[in-house]
């Protein structure tokens, strides 16, 4: 008998033909009683119905709890971390419990069983809601009641696993110090540590089994002995193979790859050595390869590395992330496709194959890399996407590092330039009409009775106001002029090259469309608006704090003259 496979089937033939007979002698003699087959049919429909009954009584705690999560006012308390207002909702429930990041309220109890609803405000999960059912006697009762259990019988929440019965199946247990023929359920929705069983007295059924136990016991112990003796032999042979196989195999691991294992025979255990012995052979061809390729690598990731860090331009990392992925694949060239069609080419771009890889972040995608060379394998792929992994992290850092700038500069409520880019701009475009000769105007503009729009509408009705003022400034301004929030509701504009009375026309064309424009609220009222203006010029009324402080009285005199108009700054009187 040579061949393990054979060995092996007939080792499972005597394993599984000796349990099976032993099974059918002992059943055969015990089929004219049919009471423990009506007590396990009985325990099964008991089961059945308790587990309906249990999962009634669980979705009205769900529910319960979805009513209260569903409750404006508690999505609102629970948005604002409101302890006091979510203890206040709690009290008409007291098995609800409220769990959000930093936040546990209501009481658990010590056993029960979990429904759990998520409190959804807006488009954020702001917490859970879990409604509990305790699993205790009480519990049980109610469900007794509901699966026409016959007198005597019980049904009782166990811990998974307590009763050391399989899902779904009967047998006799030791429960309360007494024997019960026993089902028990697999582990209950929303209380996975636990599982309903139901038990009726082993009693009733001890007087038909007996004589069946005596003979089962005879037969068990007949199977074991020969199960045994049977995997005793054929066991002492597989792990002496077996021990060959593992000494031969921790010495290559300690290093030693010219470990080989003696081969006997023609069986299986044979051709397995024969294999081990072969995969040493080529683990240390292999290992030469790859020590070759690992120091080639580490010189691509450590230049890769450098490169990366030492720039937050996202062109220049983009040429930096492919030339690096050319030497690292051992490609002859490649190209970077970014989004716009752009293409950076570096290298030959003719070959047999070629590597394709995207270069995305979350849904920010910056092109991808196409490889291009005579043939590829499968570590080059890998490296092309570890290296792209990497190099993604670099490119989005430079992206976030990009919006950051702009958003030093930017107001974020009407997207025009903020007070510290207006100063900044004013300055330079003074410095340069200073220093080229021309003139400069600068010009203030106020929204008129604004107080009284967010009074009367709210504040999301004034941030609309002021972004259509911004909308009408930067329609009406020229590209080389600079309109900014100068704080609150005043905006600035910079008009380079443009004298006191330029400046003038173009806030009175402001001035119009703004007077022409009506907003709408969310009940649509129309909210009209008007906006006053004061204008100033370098050189006529001075530089710097006295150009602004000039316009800023301009502005005062038109809100003094009845607002909704453009004042132009006076001339300083002239010393003689």
């Amino acid at each position: 008998m040579g061949s393990f496979k054979l060995k092996l089937v007939v080792y499972f033939l005597l394993l599984a033909f000796v349990p099976l007979a032993a099974g059918y002698w002992g059943f055969s003699s015990i089929a004219a009683s049919s009471q423990t087959r009506q007590v396990d049919a009985r325990l099964q429909s008991s089961l059945r119905a308790g587990l309906a009954a249990y999962r009634d009584l669980l979705d009205a705690a769900g529910l319960r709890a979805e009513a209260l999560a569903r409750k404006p006012s508690f999505a609102r308390a629970l948005a604002h971390r409101d302890r006091a207002a979510l203890a206040r909702l709690l009290r008409a429930e007291p098995r609800l419990r409220v769990v959000a990041p930093g936040l546990k309220l209501g009481a658990t109890p010590a056993r029960g069983a979990a429904k759990r609803v998520v409190t959804v405000y807006g488009l954020h999960e702001l917490g859970k809601v879990i409604a509990f059912l305790p699993l205790d006697a009480h519990a049980g009762a109610r469900l007794g009641a509901r699966s026409g259990l016959e007198p005597g019988d019980r049904i009782v929440f166990v811990a998974e696993g307590a009763l050391r019965l399989p899902a779904g199946h009967t047998a006799t247990v030791r429960f309360d110090d007494r024997q019960y023929r026993a089902v028990v359920s697999a582990a209950l929705e929303g209380a996975p540590r636990s599982a309903l069983a139901v038990l009726t007295p082993q009693s009733r059924i001890e007087s038909a089994s007996s004589r069946t136990e005596r003979r089962l016991l005879v037969a068990l112990i007949a199977t074991l002995v020969l199960v045994g003796l049977v995997a005793w032999l054929e066991g002492r042979a597989i792990v002496r193979s077996v021990r060959r196989l593992v000494r031969a195999a921790n010495a290559i691991a300690r290093g030693d790859l010219d470990k080989r294992v003696p081969v006997h025979g023609r069986d299986e255990l044979a051709l397995l050595a024969r294999s081990f012995n072969e995969m040493a052979e080529q683990l240390g061809a292999r290992l030469e390869e790859l020590q070759a390729e690992r120091e080639r690598l580490r010189e691509a990731i450590t230049l890769f590395g450098e490169a990366l860090a030492a720039t937050h331009d996202i062109e220049q990392l983009l040429r930096v992330v492919l030339d690096v992925q050319i030497e690292a694949t051992g490609a002859t060239g490649g190209f970077v496709i970014v989004e716009g069609g752009e293409v950076v080419q570096v290298g030959d771009i003719d070959g047999d194959d070629r590597i394709e890889v995207p270069l995305s972040a979350g849904r920010t995608s910056f092109g991808r890399i196409v490889l291009i060379g005579a043939e590829f394998d499968d570590e080059d792929r890998i490296t092309a996407v570890s290296l792209a992994a990497h190099a993604v992290v670099a490119l989005d850092n430079a992206r976030l590092h990009r919006i950051v700038e702009e958003q030093a500069l930017i107001d974020g409520l009407t997207g025009l330039a903020n007070r510290r880019h207006a100063e900044a701009s004013l300055e330079t475009e003074l410095q340069r009409a200073g220093r080229f000769g021309g003139p400069l105007a600068f010009v203030l503009c106020d929204l008129d009775a604004f107080k009284t729009v967010n009074d009367r509408f709210g504040h999301l009705v004034g941030d609309d106001v002021l972004r259509e003022l911004a909308g009408v400034l930067r329609e009406t301004l020229r590209t080389v002029d600079v309109a900014a929030r100068w704080g609150g509701e005043e905006f600035a504009l910079i008009l380079p090259a443009t004298d006191a009375g330029g400046g003038a026309q173009l806030a009175e064309r402001a001035r119009k469309a703004l007077e022409g424009r009506t907003i709408l609220t969310q009940e649509g009222v129309p909210v009209r608006v008007t906006a006053s203006f004061g204008v100033a010029a370098f050189p006529e009324h001075g530089t710097g704090e006295e150009l602004i402080a000039a316009a800023d009285s301009a502005l005062y005199e038109a809100k003094n003259c009845g607002k909704n108009r453009v004042e132009t700054a006076r001339e300083p009187a002239r010393r003689p």
